[in-house]
């Protein structure tokens, strides 16, 4: 027997160098370069996968599963893959399609009577496809506050979009909206009697055999081996508690590793057809992948991807690549970034799985293709993405010019007794503001991980103090508004970062008996 076992540990050794000839790219080479960049760029950890002809290649893994822990991660560590949750979700809208329960241009009132947005005629025709392709005219990431860290059920979620601004005329423009794939989740629900973790795993996951890949933080225990998200301050790293996204599953849920990707990879590049069972018709295949709307592209000057074409399907992004299709997305998390990207041409896929907020998804995902394609680069891809990334967090200077504005000595014109109380956010919902324990504290109704202490800053601008650390805002400020009788009417909110809009919230004061 082990003789046998010898004998098959060999050939499988063979067989993996006979691939790795096959694909004429150095992968000790690449190995090395990952290594490095990981060290230089300075993050935590992470997990690389490349998939070629229908076999996992290459697998790379560095650094550590959390700061000040030597535990390194491998092809089965657990991180958020975030938005690449998207593609799953058109997916399970396909086959609900292909099963004659739903139809593409169905109304999304059809099924779920109670949306609305910004207008009544549009509220009446949104269909599903606008959903999955940004185009029903929400700004992009408008409203994540909404769902952000909160613990509504998706219903109550969807139900408050309404309040969400318009950013452009309906189907003339892109604004990426997690709200919208929010609430295509809560229709394969309202079709299927089943959650949208439930679709997932009985239509998809069980199938391709992923049986690492979780919908839930909750599963984390019982899964092991999973990274921790890490969050960046005075350029170090330090880790922070996952966050629950269960609610939002259907936008950004899964959690997934590079073995079970790959599955995910191959399946997709074989045009939805698993070993012999056809999960994705060609219809389907074909729609996920139709541009349904288009970005603009400069076709006046040269770009790094000899791009003609840039544009958004059904949960996938599209463009093309030195002549060659690409589909792919990323997917940011409280403290993890990752990247999905597929050249169907070529029968290539690769997966970038990293666990901190300064990441180099998108380099780690060109150096790969320009080596697998043949392409011929002298750009160090990792090396002028980071001077970039630097260069662009230098010229932030959103917070430090607020500190440099800030006026000491000052004292507050509205009393803390006059503003204290109850808030209401239309978009939202309540907002407090309450004295305890000789504090000033700010509370959120349904996302208490939100809470923060309020200290003074100048005139009538308060500091927030979070209570909890968070990836992607750590400075904020509020300023008390008063009408011209010094009565107080609302507060407005400053926390400049870029993917949550707390200056949407517009709190004001509730009247009290």
């Amino acid at each position: 027997m082990k003789r046998i076992l010898s004998l098959i540990a060999i050939c499988i050794l063979f067989t993996s160098k006979i691939e790795a000839q096959q694909t004429n790219v150095d992968l000790k080479a690449l190995d090395n370069y990952y290594e490095k960049m990981v060290k230089d760029w300075d993050i935590p950890s992470a997990t690389i996968g490349i998939v070629k002809d229908g076999e996992l290649i290459f697998t790379g893994n560095y650094g550590t599963m959390e700061v000040g822990k030597n535990q390194k991660p491998n092809e089965h560590t657990l991180y958020a893959i975030a938005s690449n949750s998207k593609a799953f979700t058109s997916a399970m809208i396909g086959m609900l399609v292909q099963e004659g329960k739903l139809n593409w241009n169905d109304k999304v009132k059809k099924h779920l009577p109670y949306f609305e947005v910004y207008d009544t005629w549009v509220s009446n025709n949104v269909t599903i496809r606008d959903l999955l392709s940004h185009r029903v005219g929400l700004g992009t990431f408008s409203g994540d506050n909404i769902w952000y860290k909160s613990d509504l059920p998706a219903e109550d979620i969807i139900k408050r979009i309404k309040y969400v601004p318009q950013a452009y005329d309906f189907r003339a423009g892109y604004g990426y909206s997690n709200l919208m794939f929010i609430t295509a989740g809560e229709i394969i629900e309202k079709v299927t009697g089943k959650s949208w973790a439930e679709n997932v795993e009985e239509r998809i996951l069980n199938p391709l055999g992923m049986d690492r890949t979780i919908s839930t933080v909750y599963d984390l225990e019982k899964k092991g081996n999973y990274a921790t998200p890490h969050a960046r301050k005075d350029e170090k790293n330090y880790p922070i508690p996952w966050a629950k996204w269960d609610n939002v599953a259907a936008t950004g849920g899964l959690i997934s590793s590079v073995s079970d990707i790959s599955k995910w990879m191959i399946f997709n590049l074989n045009h939805g057809i698993h070993e012999n069972d056809t999960l994705l018709s060609k219809t389907t295949r074909n729609l996920v992948w139709t541009p349904h709307n288009n970005h603009y592209v400069d076709h006046t000057t040269k770009n790094d991807f000899n791009r003609h074409f840039n544009s958004y399907g059904l949960g996938w992004g599209l463009s093309d690549y030195h002549g060659r299709m690409r589909v792919g997305h990323t997917g940011g998390y409280d403290g993890m970034i990752t990247a999905v990207t597929l050249i169907p041409d070529e029968n290539l896929g690769v997966v970038i799985l990293t666990n901190g907020p300064k990441s180099p998804i998108m380099a780690a995902t060109y150096y790969a293709l320009d080596k697998f394609l043949g392409i011929e680069n002298n750009k160090d891809w990792s090396t002028d993405y980071l001077n970039n990334t630097n260069k662009n967090a230098k010229n932030d200077t959103r917070i430090s010019d607020r500190i440099k504005a800030r006026v000491l000595n000052t004292k507050p014109i509205t009393q803390p007794k006059d503003f204290t109380g109850d808030y209401n956010s239309d978009m939202y919902g309540k907002i407090s503001i309450v004295e305890k324990d000789n504090e000033l504290k700010l509370l959120f109704s349904h996302s208490p991980l939100l809470s923060a202490t309020l200290t003074h800053w100048n005139h009538d601008v308060w500091k927030i103090n979070w209570d909890h650390s968070h990836a992607w805002f750590s400075f904020g400020t509020i300023k008390i508004n008063t009408d011209n009788n010094l009565k107080v009417t609302g507060f407005d909110f400053y926390v400049p970062n870029d993917d949550f809009f707390f200056e949407e919230l517009k709190p004001k004061k509730i009247a009290s008996n």
